[in-house]
């Protein structure tokens, strides 16, 4: 029975790395831009809500509501007037000036919120559990994961229901030819970054919930995030979860046999599946 606890607290686990790895992948997936500071903007969207429930009072949970526009607008402008410029057949550009973003969002956070660590203030629902049978399954984690499962579908039927995600699917086949049909690719990249860092303040708000953040933690989240999506398979969302979770359990079952191999563990289960599919586990037919 304890090994079923720990797959399960692993595939819950595995909610959290698919919301951060699923704006990535919805990045990736239209423009084939490679964030590297989006374990950053991660961290930046945590302090961002602590920012505003110390301001003004506020539940993390209502917090996070007003920071999501906010963080929209900051990626749509990052996107329209810095990464667009970036953008073309060399991939080491965007790269470079990403992994600048990454080192001056850290240093401003240092400068603006100090190297301590911080959290967002928890109540009872934080530390609240569900028995199912002999299995304690905590309610925060099971939210989470609950979080992840929306964000997958909502992305899915925006893709595939709506005109923006038939924009999104033209303008990522071939970026050109949707310009001659009138899509503009500038806008709809922009577009796509707002939406990637509404994802970003969901994943946020749990990273805050639960553990604490400073920092210099951004780059451990991206690695998370990468591994999340390398294995699922480039662009493929369902695939990100299934990513996610693989991660997190090999992470819990790890922890399991060893404390010290938790974070090993889930490195190892990455190359792994690397070795057995090279393209990931659900790669696009065109990638």
């Amino acid at each position: 029975m304890i090994w079923v606890d720990t797959i399960l607290q692993g595939i819950l686990l595995g909610g959290l790395y698919t919301l951060f790895a699923a704006g990535l992948s919805l990045v990736f997936g239209i423009m084939r831009l490679v964030n590297l500071a989006h374990g950053d903007l991660i961290v930046m969207g945590a302090y961002l809500i602590l920012l505003l429930v110390t301001l003004l009072g506020l539940s993390p949970f209502v917090a996070v509501l007003i920071a999501m526009p906010l963080m929209f607008a900051l990626g749509y402008g990052l996107q329209k007037f810095l990464l667009n410029r970036t953008l073309g057949d060399d991939i080491l550009p965007p790269l470079l000036v990403t992994f600048g973003l990454s080192i001056a969002l850290q240093n401003v956070l240092l400068e603006t919120f100090s190297a301590d660590s911080q959290r967002l203030p928890t109540n009872a629902l934080t530390t609240a559990s569900i028995d199912v049978g002999p299995i304690a399954l905590g309610v925060m984690p099971l939210l989470t994961f609950a979080s992840a499962i929306l964000v997958i579908v909502g992305l899915n039927q925006l893709f595939y229901r709506t005109e923006l995600g038939r924009a999104f699917r033209a303008t990522s086949d071939d970026a050109t030819t949707a310009g001659l049909m009138g899509i503009k690719p500038a806008r709809i990249f922009a577009t796509a970054t707002g939406i990637a860092l509404i994802i970003v303040t969901i994943a946020a708000l749990y990273l805050g919930l639960r553990a604490n953040f400073d920092p210099s933690i951004g780059p451990a989240r991206l690695i998370y995030a990468f591994e999340a999506v390398i294995i699922g398979g480039l662009g493929s969302l369902w695939g990100t979860l299934a990513g996610g979770v693989i991660i997190g359990v090999a992470q819990t079952v790890g922890a399991a046999i060893n404390p010290e191999w938790q974070i090993l563990a889930g490195h190892v289960a990455f190359l792994a599946v690397l070795l057995v599919r090279p393209r990931g586990l659900f790669p696009r037919a065109n990638d």
